[in-house]
């Protein structure tokens, strides 16, 4: 057939709809209607295969470019922060322990900067006793998180550490001397995993890069000399006694790959192990230089460019190092790859001055010399967007940039004034993981996948290597809010409360068990659900707790107990913990904690608090919740948290309160958790802040004294732009890491401790764990196989499979061999039964002797539990008897000494009596020669010289009275019209 002779073909609604559901095989009738009536606009009633087409291309290419769109960047208006800096700027850097922004000029001014409002709270003064202050000259500066201490490049040749947590603020702890060149770069590297490992790089203008790897960073960076040197005096090191190695604690590298040219740049490649720097030449204009040990020197790689680099920036998730060229372009390098970049980005008509990652959306912000801003997309490495106009017109200058990541913040200096761009945050343009409010999140290891819930009753399985959405169950309350979940310890059920008061049980195939009737049918909210071994406790709304028996789980409704304790808390019961074997603690929304044996259900004791609030809480109504309650071991093995932002650690030993402090400032209710090392706290506030505590050695051993001061700060971030609802920690490949919900509907994934990972339900979500998918699916396949293995029978069957055939055969003429082989059948099934039989029993008691194993161990250990209440017990009586008997004494003691003040207050009374009759009235003596002069004017002066001038006047005399004092009476002082006061006067002698 010819092509003129083929006809367009076209199709009405009723056999569009019927041909799309039955080529496509999914989707219902009323969506390809719909689709219908969209590509239909004229409303003919028929479509063709050309106007299909130019439907789909036109909403594919807007969709395309919508995303490019919400991919760009939106800045808010430039602002111009004013500094005390009076010189160059030359380092901009943020302290993640406390969230607060730093940078340092020329002359050794540091300002501190505040991250929320970006007010500037202080400034100091560098000190620095080689050079006199009117010579300083600071060159860089580099933060050192893990230990909570700067450090400063000079021009004497020297590196100083100050130390931000002495009492004494920016107190210099150690200066590194007897450097070869003066440092102008510096960078600093921490492992998040193994924080005491970290390294210092520092370039300088003679074209080295050095190193110095620190091998036990949070213990002490450099040893200290044993009694020469006072704790708290600096420490002099030279660096000719790092390269002899005379430090234990840190080793040296050095390569001079640059010599004659300064580095502009240097970094150390943490997950590639190797240094990289820069400088303007164009030779070697970029150095990568690998460290494969501590005794072996650098394994030196060079990159060469026509002009030579002047800054650089490394993305570890693409493992591109972006360049800024003198020669107006941007290149990208592969770290393997060392002949040519593997893109260049064309655009800048003057040098490029510096670069900067944006690894989340990964993007690259650029600035030329020409003041021209440019921010580039690395999949198409296109530019996305140009800004220009907005800065600073000065004709020479240093700019510096600085991009934080978590607040998409982009600080530029010019010489001494720093700008501010800041990137708009639009719920619209967000990731979310949920259509609503997210509002628990737990981590099921059985099937290594994380479980969320939100408040449309919608309950969401999540890949933990991707990020990517597994499954998902729709309203699974109705329309009732999703408060709380848990699993049970198989992890092969999941408890899920509504604020309908139904707490329902599912397993993660969609399909429901059980309906607990926690609110007695009335709607309640349901704070926590607590599955224990032989109980389910279910909390939140009402003084006492209901409690649903395993053993009534027979029907699909269960009915609550009763439990036996009663109600103990004055206020409602909102959080609890368990530690086995039956220590339960339950805390309420007035702060009450009280601890109770969950065998007899009886409660043991109440904590209280004695103490006085910390400085931070003594201008606000100190009355603290309890939110969240954690028991782990330790001397503080309870932790609670609640309003105003508190964390206290609690001792259930001596029932008291061992240590608090305020984790976040002016913060309304938060949340806490706890890794099941004891070592890790995590806190989060309504604002989305998350912060992680060292908490390892926090109270291990409590005082007398409650502790106020707050433990090590390990990290703080913000994955949330709202209210976090609930974290959870998890191991997965052998990783610790942290969960967050939040009410902004996301769901993120952060390092325990460390920076934030991403968003599940995100493009693009970066896998960080070590054990990959495959591994697992292997390893879950051999679990299968092994409990295959262990259902069939023992092999013995196998052995006698060619018999057994034969007995399939039919029977022979020869009886002989059908009795025999009757009897073979007879005792192959006879074997068979004894061995069936006796696998059974050593089945049956191997779990019944787990089952003993398990049942002896909690009964050694409530034994020993009672062995210490026991003693305890013991010890208080024997302190209360010893403290009778000493107020005993001090009772016979203080009678003697009531009955000696007694006659000692009878002799006093009868000198008093003497007295009162021997004293004369001294406001009568003082009155004795006082006279009153009635009609002297207020505004004429009452002094002693102008009233004996008036006397004298008045009186003729010769002589000036001379007066004691005058003044006018103490009445209240006439209105206008009214008759003046009398002028009091006392005569000395007349």
């Amino acid at each position: 057939m010819s092509g003129s002779s083929v006809l367009p073909m076209s199709m009405q609604r009723a056999e569009f709809v019927e041909r799309c559901c039955s080529v496509i095989g999914r989707g219902s009738q009323e969506e390809y209607s719909h689709l219908f009536d969209s590509v239909d606009v004229s409303r003919e009633g028929w479509v063709d295969w050309e106007r299909l087409a130019t439907f789909l291309l036109l909403g594919l290419s807007n969709k395309e470019e919508h995303a490019k769109a919400a991919a760009v960047p939106r800045w808010r208006p430039a602002r111009t922060l004013p500094t005390p800096h009076r010189d160059t700027i030359h380092s901009i850097t943020h302290l993640p322990t406390s969230g607060r922004y730093l940078s340092v000029s020329k002359e050794g001014t540091l300002a501190v900067w505040d991250e929320k409002n970006l007010t500037l709270l202080r400034n100091h003064r560098l000190s620095n006793d080689s050079v006199k202050p009117k010579d300083l000259w600071v060159t860089g500066m580099v933060v050192l998180p893990n230990v909570h201490k700067i450090a400063c490049s000079f021009t004497s040749k020297e590196i100083c550490f100050y130390d931000l947590l002495s009492k004494q603020e920016l107190s210099l702890q150690y200066k590194l001397h007897g450097l070869h060149y003066t440092p102008i770069s510096l960078h600093y590297w921490h492992h998040p995993q193994r924080p005491e490992q970290a390294v210092l790089s520092f370039g300088d203008v003679g074209g080295q890069v050095s190193g110095v790897c620190f091998r036990s960073a949070l213990i002490s960076l450099f040893e200290r000399p044993s009694a020469a040197v006072e704790q708290d005096s600096a420490v002099s090191i030279s660096w000719a006694e790092l390269q002899q190695g005379c430090h234990r604690c840190c080793y040296t590298v050095t390569h001079t790959a640059h010599t004659g040219h300064w580095v502009r740049t240097v970094r150390f490649l943490g997950s590639l192990e190797a240094f990289v720097s820069c400088s303007s030449s164009a030779q070697n204009s970029m150095v990568l230089a690998w460290r494969e040990g501590e005794t072996r020197p650098l394994r030196v790689a060079t990159f060469h460019t026509e002009n030579g680099i002047i800054d650089l920036d490394y993305h570890p998730g693409l493992n591109f190092i972006a360049t800024a060229g003198e020669n107006n372009q941007v290149c990208l390098w592969n770290p393997y790859l060392i002949s040519k970049p593997v893109g260049v980005l064309r655009g800048h008509v003057t040098s490029v001055v510096a670069v900067r990652f944006m690894l989340g959306k990964k993007q690259l912000i650029s600035f030329s010399k020409d003041k021209v801003l440019r921010v580039w997309d690395m999949a198409t490495q296109l530019c996305v967007q140009r800004i220009a106009g907005i800065f600073p017109k000065t004709q020479e200058c240093r700019t510096l940039l600085f991009f934080h990541e978590e607040r998409s913040r982009l600080f530029l200096s010019f010489n001494s004034a720093l700008l501010l761009l800041e990137a708009k945050k639009e719920s619209g343009r967000r990731v979310m993981s949920h259509e609503s409010a997210v509002t628990c999140v737990l981590y099921n290891s059985l099937f290594r996948q994380v479980v969320s819930s939100d408040a449309s009753s919608a309950v969401t399985c999540w890949l933990m290597d991707t990020g990517q959405k597994v499954k998902q169950f729709h309203r699974c309350h109705g329309d009732a809010e999703i408060s709380t979940m848990a699993l049970d310890t198989t992890q092969t059920r999941l408890f899920t409360a509504g604020t309908d008061g139904v707490v329902k049980v599912w397993d993660f195939n969609g399909h429901c068990h059980h309906s607990l009737n926690a609110g007695r049918g009335l709607a309640v909210e349901i704070a926590q659900i607590l599955v224990l071994k032989r109980t389910v406790l279910v909390l939140g709304w009402e003084r006492t707790i209901t409690v649903f028996r395993l053993n009534s789980f027979s029907q699909y409704f269960v009915q609550p107990a009763e439990w036996k304790g009663g109600v103990q808390h004055r206020d409602d019961v909102v959080c609890a913990a368990f530690r086995s074997p039956q220590t339960l603690v339950t805390g309420s929304s007035d702060g009450e904690i009280i601890m109770w044996n969950n065998s007899t259900e009886i409660a043991l004791c109440k904590l209280s608090s004695d103490s006085t609030p910390p400085q931070d809480l003594k201008s606000k109504p100190f009355k603290i919740s309890s939110n969240d309650l954690v028991l782990m071991p330790g001397g503080a093995d309870l932790v609670s948290c609640g309003g105003l932002g508190v964390v206290r650690f609690w001792n259930t030993i001596s029932r008291r309160l061992v240590g608090e402090f305020v984790a976040h400032k002016d913060s309304g209710s938060i949340v806490l958790t706890v890794d099941s090392s004891g070592r890790y706290l995590a806190t989060a506030d309504m604002d989305g802040r998350v912060k992680v505590w060292d908490i390892q050695d926090y109270c291990l051993h409590p005082t007398e004294t409650v502790t106020n001061q707050a433990p090590a700060l390990l990290s703080s971030l913000r994955p949330h732009v709202n209210c976090v609802t609930h974290l959870e920690t998890c191991v997965h490949g052998d990783q610790l890491f942290l969960l967050s919900a939040s009410t902004d509907c996301s769901l993120a994934l952060s390092f325990l401790p460390g920076p934030t990972i991403g968003i599940f339900g995100q493009v693009g979500f970066s896998s960080p764990m070590k054990l990959p998918l495959r591994e697992y699916s292997r390893s879950m396949a051999g679990k299968t196989t092994k409990t295959r293995i262990l259902a069939t029978p023992a092999p013995r069957p196998r052995a006698s499979g060619s018999s057994s055939d034969q007995c399939d055969d039919p029977a022979p003429a020869d009886g002989t061999i059908v009795l025999e082989t009757k009897a073979f059948r007879t005792k192959l099934l006879v074997s068979l039964r004894e061995d069936i039989g006796d696998i059974i029993k050593s089945e049956i008691r191997s779990v019944l002797e787990k089952e003993m194993s398990g049942f002896r161990a909690d009964i050694n250990m409530v034994r020993s539990d009672l062995q210490s209440y026991q003693t305890m017990v013991t010890a208080e009586l024997t302190a209360l008897k010893s403290t009778t008997g000493e107020i005993e004494k001090s009772l016979s003691t203080c009678t003697d000494n009531i009955v000696t003040l007694q006659r000692e207050v009878a002799h006093l009374k009868a000198q008093s009596k003497l007295l009162e009759n021997k004293c004369e009235d001294p406001e009568a003596r003082l009155r004795r020669n006082n006279i009153r002069i009635m009609g002297v004017l207020e505004s004429q002066a009452s002094s002693t010289g102008a009233i004996s001038v008036l006397l004298q006047k008045v009186f003729n005399l010769t002589e000036v009275p001379m007066l004691d004092r005058s003044h006018h009476s103490m009445a209240p002082a006439p209105r206008k019209g009214e008759q003046p006061r009398a002028v009091v006067a006392h005569l000395h002698y007349f």
